[in-house]
């Protein structure tokens, strides 16, 4: 795999596609009636989110490594990419029979899986990083399938132009965020330290 190509993959995890797509993937559902399936499935990705976060955080205040396993926090683009693309892809091909929904799940989950690994191969992540990320991940897709019930009755086709002005929305405000700045200022205000413990991949 080329270099390009493994760029062009691994931003698939990036904090500012991940988020306005899994909001407008929230927007969708709810719009299609299915607002159960969005609420719950939102709730799996926003707290895989924040553990995510936690983490990080939790280095970089506090220098946490676990250093047997070469864990100092969880994986966010391993985390993203597992529990946003495999459950989208299950609400994309809704209605389309339980084996088509079966196999596009697992794809999704492929897709994390090659993404944990090309974190590992440039050095990004640790394999006990990337891997947590990826179960994390994971556990928030199959959550959201598990309680996915009311899909069936969802008019999706009709209701996914919701998602486009959210999405735009959503983009447009994580130009702003400047997430890692702020997740190293909470990091310092809440351990007390002068300067955040080191970590290029953070």
């Amino acid at each position: 795999m080329g270099g390009r190509t493994m760029l062009r993959v691994l931003h698939l995890g990036d904090l500012e596609v991940a988020l306005p797509l899994g909001a407008a993937l929230c927007a969708w559902l709810m719009a299609a009636g299915a607002w159960r399936t969005a609420l719950r499935w939102g709730a799996c990705f926003g707290a895989a989110v924040v553990l995510v976060g936690g983490s990080k955080i939790a280095h970089l205040g506090w220098g946490t490594d676990v250093g047997q396993l070469e864990f100092k926090a969880l994986s966010g683009h391993a985390t993203l990419v597992a529990a946003l693309y495999p459950f989208a892809a299950w609400v994309l091909l809704a209605g389309q029979g339980q084996a088509a929904r079966r196999v596009g799940l697992a794809l999704g989950l492929l897709l994390g899986v090659a993404v944990a690994m090309l974190l590992v191969a440039t050095g990004e992540h640790t394999g006990a990083e990337a891997s947590s990320g990826w179960l994390l991940g994971t556990g928030a897709s199959l959550l959201g399938v598990a309680w996915s019930g009311d899909l069936e009755r969802a008019r999706l086709l009709p209701a996914i132009w919701w998602s486009l002005p959210v999405f735009a929305i959503g983009a447009w405000l994580m130009e702003f965020a400047h997430v890692g700045y702020w997740m190293i200022r909470l990091a310092l205000a809440l351990s007390g330290n002068s300067h955040p413990y080191p970590w290029d991949a953070c």
